[in-house]
């Protein structure tokens, strides 16, 4: 009897298919490498086999069971071919022959029993193998994809969702099977239109790629999530076929029993797959049968830098330091020493690892000798078995007594041993290669510069605090050393105006102010250099009490108001103390016969102070290259060098700016630039008063 469905759904994918051979020998000749014209023209045949057991004839179900294979075999073969035409290495022969043994098994068992069994085992054989192939070429599928680089996965895709489509759909046709003991007749007519609809998808990621394995490479975390991935598949399988036994032989107990062994066996599942000690082993597994090297090293470099300069992670750098020496070889946990300034390696962090005490190794003991002259690192279990393969090596007794002690790394930077790390015993037993030992000192040698990287920071923090401590003591000794040239000043003049009522009232007034200022300065030492609270000033009331304060020196300061009224928002002692640094410094340049004055005048709206004298000047280069750096003076060992430092820190925090013109042998204008109060607002502020 003719099925119109089947043969109709039959005919349509081979004629899909067939149009798709002809593109690949004409259109597209040579482009993709004869495996895809090979799998094309068997999925042909495969189309034509059925088309023809749908119509006129019977097909002998060994045949059946060939074609059914040769189609999913030539399919996966091609499908790994893309993976493996760029690693032409150990795990390239070995995967291709899993691959002909895969289907070679199922050819000489399926062939065995169609020969000699019965009809049951038969059966039994082509749907159980049949959905192994389908699922195996899920995996593949996935892994073609997700193991292509980004910028070609545009020429991959459709393939991969051609072929996924196909194998899927086999995998729920067979698995409907494997559950009902029969395949579903409609299922079966289905996949020739199947086919039909995939043979476009293929013929257009054909016309978009000139050679699709050009971007492919082989991923171990791909290889052994896809490992895990089929293994947990075949698992699973397993647990269903073993609980639906239990059901049909448990009588009473039979569904009881079979919701009881599958539960158990997911539980069991979920355990395994959760076991860092069986995901060690299986990662050791692949690395010595399926790849040649044992290491992704774009992936080691990319995970130790991650994991090295991690800015949000709450685990110090040491404790990173540690985890990072030991994840490749699957170390659980692992301890830190340094070296100190105290010539010993002191033990500064452990993760996941018990020490004996606070265990501290001499710079000149054995163990630092020989990891600074030999870079080694040191298999405990293999100095105790064989010490004489490490020379005259003798381990410190704290180490000898750790027994989950393993390996001992070096911490090497600039050919100097800056520490070491000791790892504990790891999740599966491995035997060490020259692989795992050049990784680890070479992850070693960066966790060394990483390590030395952050003490240099740490160092420059500290240094910053004594510099911040130290230019506050600057500031205070500058403040400290005009007071004094005040009171100086008052003595020297008190032999001669003593009897002058005037002269003690400016002497009173002076002492007052230089009693107040340090006042100031003592309670700024007990609180630190703290903000003052700024407050509105008026510029020519302030500039006339700074004039006032500077008279007793010569020459007289005279001030000059273009306009007044106008205020800025500023410390009061900060502003006095920092215009009279520049108006000493002025009276200094010009000597007790030159000019010094004071002009306030407004510029758009900001307020300017203008300090002028007639003294010898300053050339350009002092200007640009010397005034405003701390500790730089004119005044040879008279000055400390910080008063034009400091009078251009004062008026920056307070939004303003200092310009500077200067004629040598003419003299110079000092130039303090403020926002004018209006322009600020009338809130009070905090700033910085560097006084």
């Amino acid at each position: 009897m003719v099925n119109s469905v089947g043969l109709i759904s039959y005919v349509s994918g081979g004629i899909a298919f067939a149009l798709l051979g002809i593109a690949l020998l004409t259109v597209w000749r040579g482009r993709l490498g004869p495996l895809l014209l090979i799998a094309v023209a068997v999925t042909v045949v495969w189309c034509l086999v059925l088309a023809i057991n749908a119509s006129i004839a019977t097909v002998p179900a060994i045949l059946l069971f060939l074609i059914e294979l040769a189609r999913d075999a030539f399919w996966l073969i091609f499908l790994i071919s893309l993976i493996l035409s760029r690693n032409e290495s150990a795990f390239a022969s070995r995967l291709r022959l899993s691959v002909h043994g895969l289907w070679i098994a199922l050819l000489l068992i399926g062939s065995g029993t169609m020969l000699f069994g019965s009809g049951d085992a038969v059966g039994a054989v082509f749907v159980f193998g049949f959905f192994v192939m389908a699922l195996s070429g899920l995996v593949v599928t996935e892994q073609v994809y997700r193991n292509t680089v980004v910028a070609e996965r545009w020429s991959v895709k459709f393939l991969c969702l051609a072929l996924a489509g196909l194998f899927a759909f086999d995998l729920i046709f067979y698995a409907k099977g494997i559950m009902y003991r029969g395949l579903d007749h409609e299922l079966w007519n289905a996949r020739g239109f199947i086919h039909a609809l995939i043979a476009p998808l293929i013929a257009l990621s054909a016309s978009r790629s000139a050679k699709w394995s050009a971007g492919l490479f082989v991923s171990r975390q791909i290889a052994f999530y896809t490992t895990s991935l089929f293994g947990a598949g075949l698992y699973l399988l397993a647990m269903s076929a073993g609980g639906y036994y239990v059901r049909i032989r448990g009588g009473d107990w039979g569904t009881v029993a079979q919701a009881t062994v599958v539960f158990g066996g997911m539980l069991l599942l979920l355990v395994i797959l959760f076991s860092g000690q069986i995901r060690a082993r299986i990662r050791v597994f692949l690395n010595k049968h399926f790849f040649r090297y044992k290491y992704d090293y774009r992936e080691e470099w990319l995970r130790l830098t991650r994991l090295l300069s991690s800015d949000v992670s709450d685990m110090p750098l040491r404790d990173r330091a540690i985890m990072s020496v030991a994840n490749p070889v699957e170390s659980p946990g692992g301890a830190l020493w340094l070296a100190s300034d105290g010539g010993t390696f002191d033990l500064l962090s452990r993760w996941n690892m018990q020490v004996p005490g606070a265990v501290a190794e001499s710079l000149d003991g054995d163990l630092a000798v020989f990891l600074s002259e030999r870079s080694w690192v040191i298999d405990i279990g293999e100095y105790r078995k064989d010490p004489g393969l490490y020379g005259n090596l003798k381990i410190p007794q704290w180490l000898d007594t750790m027994n989950d002690a393993w390996l001992v790394v070096p911490l090497i930077r600039d050919d100097v041993l800056s520490g070491f790390i000791v790892l504990a015993q790891p999740r599966a037993p491995q035997t060490l290669t020259w692989e795992d030992l050049d990784l680890l000192k070479t992850v070693g040698r960066q966790v060394a510069g990483y390590l030395e990287q952050d003490r240099a920071a740490r160092m420059l923090a500290e240094a910053s605090q004594f510099q911040a401590f130290n230019r506050f003591t600057a500031f205070i000794m500058h403040d400290l050393k005009n007071l004094i040239a005040q009171q100086s000043l008052v003595v020297k003049n008190a032999a001669r105006h003593k009897h002058n009522p005037e002269f003690i009232d400016d002497a009173i007034s002076t002492v007052d102010n230089s009693v107040r200022r340090m006042s100031r300065l003592l309670e700024q030492l007990r609180q630190g250099e703290a903000p003052e609270l700024t407050r509105r000033l008026r510029v020519e009331e302030t500039c006339e009490e700074v004039a006032t304060q500077c008279t007793p020196r010569s020459p007289d300061v005279d001030v000059t108001i273009d306009e007044a009224g106008m205020e800025i928002e500023a410390s009061r002692d900060g502003l006095v103390s920092v215009l009279g640094h520049v108006v000493r410094n002025g009276q200094d340049a010009a000597g007790p016969n030159g000019r010094v004055g004071i002009r306030i005048c407004r510029r758009d709206d900001n307020a300017v102070i203008e300090v002028m004298d007639n003294g010898p000047g300053m050339n350009e280069q002092f200007i640009r290259e010397r005034l405003f750096q701390p500790f730089e003076s004119t005044k040879g060992s008279k000055g400390m060098g910080i008063g034009a430092y400091q009078a251009r820190e004062f008026v920056s925090a307070l939004g303003g700016r200092v310009e500077v013109e200067s004629t040598v042998g003419r003299g110079t204008v000092f130039r303090l630039v403020f926002p004018l109060v209006d322009s600020l607002g009338h809130e009070v502020m905090q700033k910085t008063g560097a006084v």
